[in-house]
């Protein structure tokens, strides 16, 4: 006879249904768009309402699903949010594709690419199945939509519910552990709603003074193409280190001062933002004596220098960037785009030397900061390694110390560091096994090395967005079969919520034990 079941799953699906509900709020931006450009109401409005519907339904499935909620429901409730979320948000270009002539002619109508688009969406990965024609193709309003999901995830979703939501304030902690990049979440507030709100705060007065900033160039004259619906659309896809772009050529589009600009945004965007709550209170001490900080800027700072130097010794790529000042900013602009997993491109890498692309790849295994919105492994984790393994070399030599590894004067738990471990080799190891399966299964009618597969599960995984070769910026991930899309979308999923919220809900224990 098998054990009871040990997790309340009704309380875990009421919760996320409550969640898919509420995201028929955020849908009404693209609908106004919709109503205002003429184009793209037969997508979204029964897209809105099968969202209302569905999410209605499941919320009735328990009476009082946040006095049930325990460390097991969370689990189940954020990874079902964001499997749920995507498969709901991927309506809207489902019904485009079928329900509008123009939609004919959409890649996006088919449910695999719907899905792929809104999971690379949600999870701020950026990776698209959308070929050069598509973005020609959509309504603006949809366009919006798909800027809008990456801005809703790149704080998270469920840290938005717990901002907004009272009813989940009781167990909000825990969730918005579960769904935070990096080793954990630094709590602000007393009250972790406040935190929740806080955090959100934040967010949103970095990404309008972002639309402001871009749309003041195109005031000026000196950004023509950066129009108003630019100018949200970007800042919608920045600060979530998302970058999905309504322009085919991403930021190749606009000029360099566009591009400049939005550095120093894509960098804000990888730090933990419980910095900026200290800036914001005058706490400067705390923000300087940053280790992870620190590490991360120096990372960012140091693959600039490599980069740039590739760039501009290698004639093929001087030819095309000119002098110092584009090397400089294209290197600048895409070490940055990679290490913070935003996924902009500032020009078509595929043409950089083989030394150039080496050390894109590279940075798509660094991340940003614990606590921001980037992706990947993360700085941290790195610094606690690499600590870890020092220690590891002084006491072979000292068998008899006790030398505890410390992060400024903060001692971290040996507890801790078995975890970092744990999770950095369990990344590792998806990511080999995912590289293999991609090789085996292949593209039709074309081959893929294993340098592109590499980099296709790497960008996917980690939150990226783009890889090389057939995944380059230009390119996308359409050619790849449907059996393909739906593991990278597995990746994604589990690489944005970091592995173990997902896998954990395979294990017998998390069941029955």
């Amino acid at each position: 006879m098998s054990a009871p079941l040990r997790v309340d799953w009704r309380a875990g699906v009421s919760l996320t249904g409550r969640v898919v509900k509420w995201l028929t709020v955020p849908m009404l931006f693209p609908l106004a768009l919709a109503l205002f450009y003429g184009r793209g109401l037969k997508a979204l409005l029964p897209a809105i309402a099968v969202a209302f519907v569905v999410g209605w339904g499941l919320e009735r499935l328990h009476s009082d699903p946040a006095a049930a909620l325990g460390v097991r429901e969370g689990f189940l409730m954020v990874a079902l949010t964001w499997l749920l979320i995507s498969v709901v948000g991927a309506l809207p270009y489902i019904f485009e594709g079928h329900l509008t002539a123009y939609g004919a002619t959409s890649t996006l109508r088919f449910p695999v690419n719907a899905l792929f688009e809104t999971m690379s969406g949600f999870t701020t990965t950026g990776s698209t199945v959308m070929g050069s024609i598509g973005f020609e193709t959509h309504s603006r309003a949809l366009m919006m939509w798909r800027q809008e999901t990456q801005w809703l995830g790149g704080m998270g979703i469920v840290v938005l519910a717990v901002a907004i939501l009272p009813e989940l304030s009781v167990g909000g902690a825990q969730l918005m552990d579960a769904e935070a990049p990096g080793p954990g979440i630094e709590k602000l507030t007393p009250r972790i709603a406040e935190t929740a709100r806080a955090l959100w705060g934040l967010y949103v007065a970095l990404t309008v003074l972002e639309i402001v900033g871009l749309y003041g160039f195109h005031l000026l004259g000196m950004a023509p193409d950066m129009t108003l619906y630019n100018a949200v659309a970007h800042g919608f896809t920045t600060m979530p280190t998302g970058g999905f772009s309504p322009e085919a050529r991403s930021i190749e589009a606009f000029t360099a001062i566009v591009q400049w600009f939005i550095i120093p945004f894509m960098i804000a965007a990888g730090m933990n933002f419980a910095l900026f709550w200290h800036l914001w209170n005058r706490d400067f001490e705390t923000v300087r004596s940053d280790v992870e900080l620190r590490g991360y800027l120096g990372a960012i700072g140091v693959l600039t220098a490599i980069t740039a130097g590739l760039l501009f010794t290698s004639p093929g790529v001087k030819a095309l960037t000119g002098a110092l000042e584009p090397s400089l900013r294209q290197a600048a602009f895409q070490i940055a785009s990679i290490v913070t997993t935003t996924g902009y491109a500032s020009m078509d890498f595929n043409i950089w030397g083989q030394h150039a692309k080496y050390v894109l790849l590279f940075a798509m295994f660094i991340g940003g900061s614990a606590g921001s919105t980037g992706g990947s492994i993360k700085v941290i984790r790195w610094v606690v390694i690499l600590r870890s393994l020092r220690r590891e070399l002084f006491t072979a030599v000292h068998p008899d110390a006790v030398r505890p590894v410390r992060l400024g004067s903060t001692v971290i738990d040996e507890d801790a560091i078995r975890g970092i471990y744990a999770f950095t080799l369990l990344y590792l190891v998806i990511f080999a096994l995912g590289t293999l399966a991609i090789l085996l299964v292949g593209v039709p009618g074309q081959e893929v090395s294993a340098f592109e597969a590499t980099s296709a599960v790497a960008a996917t995984l980690g939150n990226v967005g783009p890889g090389v070769g057939i995944v380059g910026p230009m390119n996308s991930f359409l050619p790849f079969p449907g059996i393909s899309k739906l593991l990278m979308v597995f990746f994604m999923w589990v690489g944005r919520l970091e592995i173990f919220p997902v896998l954990v809900l395979l294990t017998h224990a998390y069941w029955r034990s």
